[in-house]
């Protein structure tokens, strides 16, 4: 009895012990912890740089915005949810987003009507 009891024992804590190793707490699912892509944007009265370039970001990297803006205004993130992100006049960091399905993910001003970058989610 005491062998039987000793062999369960043995099965429950390597069973419990399987379960804690590889803790992925990175939430992209592979292992990877990924480095924030930051993307600098500059607007100046009509202009905006970069002007529809497209950048290539993983599933589940962060992606920041980093603004340099001669006025206040707002950016469109044509993500799933959308989100709608405010800057001020000077340079403003946005709050970091990911992205977390494949595709091309525009970001835009609709005040400028102008596709500031695509991201390639890969």
């Amino acid at each position: 009895m005491r062998r039987a009891l000793a062999a369960l024992t043995l099965v429950v804590c390597a069973v419990g012990l399987a379960g804690c190793g590889d803790d992925d707490s990175s939430g992209s699912g592979d292992g990877k912890d990924l480095a924030t892509k930051t993307i600098e944007v500059t607007i100046s009265g009509d202009s905006v740089t970069p002007n529809g370039d497209r950048v290539e970001v993983e599933v589940g990297q962060p992606v920041q915005l980093v603004v340099k803006a001669d006025a206040a205004g707002e950016i469109h993130v044509h993500s799933d949810p959308e989100q709608e992100l405010e800057y001020d006049a000077g340079t403003t960091t946005l709050p970091s987003f990911k992205l977390d399905k494949p595709g091309i993910v525009e970001v835009e001003s609709h005040a400028l009507e102008k596709t500031i970058v695509q991201l390639e989610v890969k």
